[in-house]
């Protein structure tokens, strides 16, 4: 793998849970206010949104619903991310649509 410098320094990892994981309403739901989140954040450099691949291995968890990955350039702007209009929005229509949501935060060494 050839080495690349990555800017965007700070990695927000998001997994949730839906309560109702089979019913598409709810799906389209999530997945559109999802998509808008990272279409119109001011703060998040990049953005990632998918589901589970399937993998089959033991160390792999495929139970959550779905995956969001955002980068930022620093914990400042994750900060800013967090009261931002865009990402309070999200909270508020999704909320209830969700059972679990799991958060892992890292920054590049």
């Amino acid at each position: 793998m050839s080495e690349q410098k990555l800017t965007h320094v700070f990695s927000h990892s998001v997994l949730f849970w839906l309560k109702d994981p089979e019913n598409q309403e709810v799906r389209t739901q999530f997945e559109t206010e999802a998509k808008k989140l990272i279409a119109s954040s001011e703060y998040a450099h990049f953005g990632h949104f998918g589901t589970p691949v399937g993998t089959d291995r033991p160390v792999v968890d495929n139970s959550y619903t779905y995956s969001m990955i955002v980068t930022f350039e620093s914990k400042e702007d994750h900060d800013k991310y967090q009261v931002e209009p865009a990402h309070l929005h999200f909270i508020d229509q999704c909320k209830v649509l969700w059972t679990k949501v799991q958060i892992y935060d890292a920054i590049s060494l």
